[in-house]
């Protein structure tokens, strides 16, 4: 057979064909849940803390994935997210090594697939059409152990691995460790309080219902005269101030080793929240916690500043204020920047946002170690409280910032030898009437060699508002962090109590991404413009009152039976009036440079990136292009010379 040109041509693209279905097909089998992970916090790789939990379970889990693929046909968003959750699954299976069964149910409508996922807490979101989309996650253990994600929202894909692994997690453990918390927060009742919680409108903090999943969660009131031995950590959130009997109980528990983590605040935000509808903050909130356990604080070495919060200038929120969007120096967000990356509790996270903050100092002759787990900047400074109680003014507190150079510990681990607070023993003040007498108190321990506790200057680390957008689906509300405030809470009790699995999970993203050349630029501006456009807002004030005054004299002598005007005014007072209207047309003027300025290099970078968007990637990628071509065509030999020599 002679092979002709046409033949080949022919015979390549059949082999073309064939390779092309042959390559699709071994790639759908072979590769089907490859990825390369090119986002900055490695969202889309297993991390080793999944690893660790998936090849340490002691009993076979089941996972049973219900996801309505044909009705999910018309919703692009939901099928491929849908498909991302399938892979990774089939990769815990993989990684498992058998101990992991997973089942992918489609809970078609009107059938027992559809029933079984509503009955085991898969909730159905509907459609247009009137049909469920069922997307949520079953797990169960040989025992009797179960655990839900009702539905998958795609606003919490970034903790999508660490959902499904701590679902796992919480399948595996013997029990959940127990905390106590001691608090005049009302956790359990949310920013309503009591009141709200009577009338049935309770909503709890977001963050303390994130600590029921995980923890097995003890409220210990603010008397009593002993911690239950039980107690795995002790959680102490803003108390009023602390009975001696109390303080006792919790300084014996540090002395017999127990972890303590402790919030208290020089102003809180939080314990105002709850406000009556006559704007009075509920019967029994404090406002300042700072000095609640002072002999606690003296025998830990440390102090925390009652008088004066922490204002950090490059490090504050932006909040509403008069239609504007401003700088409250008050309120601090804090970066990765500020938080130490060595420690496993703060080495990942990204974002803390916090409200009046407080300082953590060392006490002098202090025989503990202060290790810092989040500072300011030096960009800070000393405001005290009488400044910003009320309604503070945040262009006031900006324009009066004096920047000290000074950093501040807003949160701290303390460890080391402590000696008891109370040397004497148990203190003589009995517990009021109604508390339980639970025998005697055990023996008196006069010191610790290896005191564990973290402290934290501020309690607004709990505030929905300033860490979380919460949503509702089907009467369920679900979590989307905006900054890692649960987190840092959550990863200090695992810490504490000696379970670090779910750590690195938990700190891997949040849907905050600040621009932050932006905001830097926004912050310089304000900081040379602010004061002079104040300034010129002022003398714009006072021109307009002036020219008000005389154009209201003018009115007043033009009525019938007076003389004219310009026979009332003399020269100098009309020269004086078009001086002012003059002035009035130049401050507007100059006014509008400074708004102008203030905004000029932000709109500058954005036309910047826009110019890159738009004509340099394509110019580079025609470049490029071009450049192959000549290259090509340089490489391509020359044809051979037919003539004779």
């Amino acid at each position: 057979m002679r092979w002709t040109r046409s033949t080949i041509a022919a015979a390549a693209i059949t082999l073309s064909i064939v390779l092309f279905f042959a390559v699709n097909m071994t790639s759908d089998v072979w590769f089907s849940s490859a990825r390369i992970d090119l986002t900055e916090n490695g969202l889309y790789t297993v991390s080793q803390g999944t690893r660790d939990t998936l090849q340490s379970i002691p009993e076979p889990v089941t996972l049973r994935f219900y996801f309505s693929e044909k009705v999910s046909v018309k919703y692009a968003g939901v099928r491929a997210y849908g498909s991302r959750i399938r892979d990774l699954l089939l990769r815990y299976e993989s990684i498992a090594d058998g101990k992991l069964k997973l089942e992918i149910v489609d809970p078609e409508p009107l059938t027992e697939q559809e029933d079984l996922a509503a009955s085991q807490g898969v909730t159905g979101a509907p459609t247009p059409a009137g049909e469920k989309i069922y997307f949520g996650l079953v797990g169960t253990n040989m025992v009797s152990g179960r655990e839900v994600i009702p539905f998958f929202l795609e606003d919490r894909e970034a903790y999508l691995e660490y959902d499904i692994t701590n679902l796992i997690f919480k399948l595996t453990r013997e029990k959940k460790p127990k905390v106590g918390v001691v608090s005049n927060i009302p956790f359990d009742a949310g920013s309503g309080g009591m009141m709200a919680a009577m009338q049935g409108q309770s909503k709890p903090f977001m963050i303390y219902e994130q600590l029921r999943e995980s923890f097995d969660v003890q409220f210990l009131e603010q008397e009593f005269d002993r911690i239950p031995a039980d107690i795995d950590v002790v959680m102490i959130a803003h108390p009023k101030p602390l009975t001696p009997t109390t303080q006792y109980a919790i300084d014996q528990f540090v002395m017999r080793g127990g972890r303590a983590l402790v919030f208290l605040d020089p102003w809180s935000e939080i314990s105002q929240v709850g406000a009556d509808p006559s704007g009075q903050p509920l019967q029994g909130s404090t406002q300042s916690s700072a000095a609640s356990i002072e002999p606690l604080l003296k025998s830990w070495g440390v102090a925390v500043d009652p008088g004066n919060i922490i204002g950090v200038r490059d490090r504050a929120q932006r909040v509403q204020f008069s239609g504007d969007v401003v700088d409250y120096v008050a309120w601090v967000s804090f970066n990765a920047a500020d938080m130490d990356r060595k420690d496993l509790v703060t080495a990942e996270l990204t974002d803390i946002n916090l409200g009046t903050v407080g300082a953590i100092k060392k006490r002098e002759g202090a025989t503990t170690e202060l290790l810092p787990l989040i500072q300011t900047t030096n960009d800070t400074m000393q405001i005290p409280l009488t400044k910003i109680t009320g309604n503070p003014n945040p262009d006031d507190l900006l324009r009066d910032f004096a920047r000290s150079g000074e950093q501040f510990v807003v949160a701290a681990r303390i460890r080391g030898p402590v000696k008891s607070a109370f040397p004497a023993g148990v203190p003589a003040q009995p517990l009021t009437d109604g508390q339980p007498v639970k025998g005697p108190i055990p023996a008196h321990i006069k010191e610790t060699k290896a005191a564990n506790i973290v402290l934290v200057a501020d309690s607004d680390i709990f505030n929905d508002g300033f860490w979380v957008q919460p949503q509702e689906l089907q009467g369920q509300r679900v979590a989307v962090p905006v900054a890692d405030n649960a987190v840092f809470v959550l990863n200090t009790i695992e810490n504490l109590t000696g379970t670090d699995a779910l750590i690195s999970l938990r700190s891997r993203g949040t849907s905050n991404r600040p621009f932050v050349v932006v905001n830097d630029m926004r912050r310089r501006a304000e900081q040379q413009f602010l004061r002079q456009e104040q300034l010129l807002q002022e003398k714009l004030t006072a021109t307009q009152s002036k020219l008000a005054e005389l154009e209201g004299r003018r009115r007043a002598q033009s009525r019938p039976g007076t003389a004219h005007p310009q026979e009332l005014l003399t020269a100098e007072q009309e020269k004086e009036m078009e001086n002012f209207r003059s002035e009035l047309i130049d401050t507007r003027k100059a006014l509008r440079d400074v708004q102008y300025k203030l905004r000029r290099d932000i709109d500058g970078f954005g036309n910047w990136l826009a110019a890159i968007n738009i004509l340099f990637i394509p110019l580079m990628i025609a470049g490029t292009a071009l450049v192959m071509w000549v290259s090509g065509r340089r490489k391509k030999p020359a044809p051979a010379s037919g003539g004779a020599q």
